[in-house]
């Protein structure tokens, strides 16, 4: 959890953090005075400008209509777009800042509707009182640099909870992803949730349902990379909202016979989650890193249809890799991820077992070319993955699977320069294939080119000579 902030310690770092932006802020709030229109600096920028961590989005809530924001940030601004015209909201880019300048506006979802219809306000008190979250409700009016919080939203900072400006009913139905943005600045910010908040996202979870799936997608997207996701997931499946947007997972919840024969698996898959966290410097990009974080969250979505109890008392999840990569898939495309990232996770998922058996010591090097060739660009994920997902308490057992996965990397890596795997091929290509089986191109050539591929992987590399025989041999047995 974050270090508690008193509104000392708030404020002066607000101040250092408005000096180190105080060249465009000051100036853009002078051509906007000068046009007669009001200027803040508000919202997360306000937040985190008091928490320290102040980055180069700066977002503004002015008085001003979009065509006059327009005409005032040209020429002043390095770039403008207006993409978000339709909401009131004129972007721009000035040196190293992005820039999003946003109408005076309050929106509003009907019972029907999957997007919100937008009506211009009148006053930054107006505009404040619509905002999700009391800490996200403070501004810096300018160019005075006036510091405005109606709704106490400093004093919830320093508290680190999350409260609405009005009643969490009016917020929650005004624009329903509020309840899962609540979830998201808890794992980002490690704050907790006012009990009348968190009580209204679970008597209104149902009204998610209006919400476009995108939308859905970018706030789940948020929170799974935050610093602290376990947080957020949690409330979102404590208040029932999970059913909704994520429903796997609170399904994971199996209820364990009274001889705990097998392990709980949600609480499982949430630990796989923070072990998958701590191992992300081992990835190419280091973290945090969305397909690593989804394939720990999703790795055991196929436990629950699988489930068997033997006669014997134990318990089977035969095939649950399988079962949980179509569910991975089906899941991620309902919520608009893309093909890319989906088909990636869902090949995890279904890889995420094959290490099981090494520890006996039977995988030859055959076996190790397959994993090597199954898991393909994913295998430092599914490295990443298979390491995590090892949870028992059990410490011999747990420094046995972390060994026994040592090797097999070092024998990947042994295997690797010595053969090339991640490129690895037959020993003849498709114009040798014609010319020793005298063949035109053709479907034929493919077939042997795809069985000399299984003879290299069962026997690593080949001479000319060997790869000949092996093709003629084959030849022979197909005639």
């Amino acid at each position: 959890m974050p270090e508690p902030l008193n509104m000392s310690q708030a404020q002066t770092r607000a101040v250092q953090e408005l000096l180190r932006i105080a060249p465009v802020i000051d100036d853009l709030g002078a051509r906007f005075a000068e046009a007669g229109e009001e200027i803040a600096l508000v919202g997360g920028p306000v937040r985190d400008a008091m928490l320290g961590r102040l980055h180069n989005d700066l977002d503004f809530t002015t008085s001003a209509r979009p065509d006059v924001t327009e005409r005032l940030v040209k020429g002043w601004a390095d770039a403008v777009w207006d993409i978000g015209r339709d909401f009131g909201t004129i972007g721009c880019r000035r040196g190293d800042y992005q820039i999003e300048i946003t109408t005076y506006r309050s929106e509003r979802y009907d019972a029907s509707s999957r997007k919100p219809t937008v009506d211009y306000g009148d006053s930054l008190a107006g505009d404040l009182g619509r905002r999700d979250f009391t800490v996200n409700a403070m501004a810096i009016s300018l160019p005075g640099r006036a510091f405005e919080d109606p709704y106490g939203g400093i004093v919830d900072l320093a508290h680190q909870v999350l409260r609405t400006p009005g009643r969490p009913e009016d917020s929650f139905d005004d624009d329903p992803l509020r309840m899962m943005r609540a979830a998201r600045f808890a794992a980002q910010l490690g704050f907790t949730v006012a009990p009348e908040v968190r009580q209204a996202m679970t008597d209104m979870a149902g009204r998610i349902g209006i919400v476009s799936a995108e939308r859905v997608r970018d706030e789940l997207v948020k929170l799974i990379c935050s610093p602290r996701p376990r947080v957020g997931l949690t409330l979102l499946v404590e208040t029932g909202l999970a059913e909704h947007v994520l429903p796997e997972l609170p399904a994971l919840a199996l209820e364990r016979d009274e001889h705990h024969r097998h392990k709980d698996v949600y609480e499982h898959t949430l630990t796989v989650l923070e072990q998958t966290i701590d191992l992300e410097d081992r990835l190419p990009g280091g973290g945090p890193d969305l397909t690593a974080r989804l394939a720990a969250l999703m790795h055991d979505v196929g436990k629950p249809r699988t489930r068997k109890f033997q006669p014997d008392g134990t318990v089977t999840f035969h095939h649950h890799d399988v079962v949980g990569a179509k569910q991975t898939k089906k899941r991620m495309q309902a919520l608009r991820f893309s093909s890319d990232e989906t088909s990636a996770v869902a090949r995890l998922v279904e890889l995420h077992l094959r290490f099981h058996g090494y520890g006996e010591g039977q995988w030859t090097d055959s076996a190790v070319r397959r994993y090597v060739r199954d898991a393909g660009d994913l295998l430092p994920w599914l490295h990443v993955l298979t390491r995590a997902d090892c949870t028992t308490r059990n410490r011999r057992k747990a420094d046995r699977l972390r060994r026994s996965y040592d090797e097999l990397e070092l024998r990947i890596e042994r295997l690797s320069e010595e053969e090339e795997l991640a490129s690895i091929r037959p020993d003849l290509d498709g114009n040798q294939i014609m010319e020793i089986l005298g063949i035109p191109a053709g479907p034929q050539v493919g077939t042997a080119y795809r069985h000399l591929l299984e003879v290299r992987l069962d026997h690593g590399p080949m001479t000319y000579e060997q790869a000949r025989d092996a093709l003629l041999q084959w030849a022979a047995e197909q005639a």
